[in-house]
């Protein structure tokens, strides 16, 4: 497993890459929305691992609840696994509670599955496979 990226609740993507871009010399590797999880994502490389800018598209999605209860911040981090599916399983076996029982679809079209904060120490722990080559 390596560390894939972290992810950081903003309001704005456009008024956090300042920091990011201007103060820090990270370049803007791209952006989209994944609809699924009702936020934008702005993707920002940081050696082998990412930096991922989470704005929500309403109040109402977990990034957006996320925002007004504890603010701007650390969302949760996220590892790259070889088989998800498999990690899922041997998770589930030992007593991990998943946000949700199966995986969806992440930023990039990924494979993705949360780990509840109860079960890892109140850290939001996010598992994407990794991509597979022909």
């Amino acid at each position: 497993m390596k560390i894939d990226h972290l992810g950081i609740a903003v309001k704005s993507i456009s008024d956090s890459l300042a920091f990011y871009r201007e103060g820090l010399g990270l370049e803007l590797a791209g952006t989209e929305t994944v609809d699924d999880q009702g936020v934008r994502v702005a993707l920002l490389p940081v050696g082998e691992a990412r930096i991922e800018l989470l704005e929500p598209v309403s109040g109402e999605t977990p990034v957006g609840r996320f925002i007004a209860k504890r603010g701007e911040g650390l969302h949760h981090i996220c590892y790259e696994v070889d088989d998800l599916a498999s990690k899922l399983d041997e998770l589930r076996s030992r007593g991990v509670r998943l946000l949700e029982g199966y995986p969806r679809r992440g930023a990039e079209g990924k494979l993705v599955a949360f780990l509840h904060p109860a079960s890892a120490h109140g850290v939001l722990v996010e598992l994407v496979e990794k991509a597979r080559t022909s």
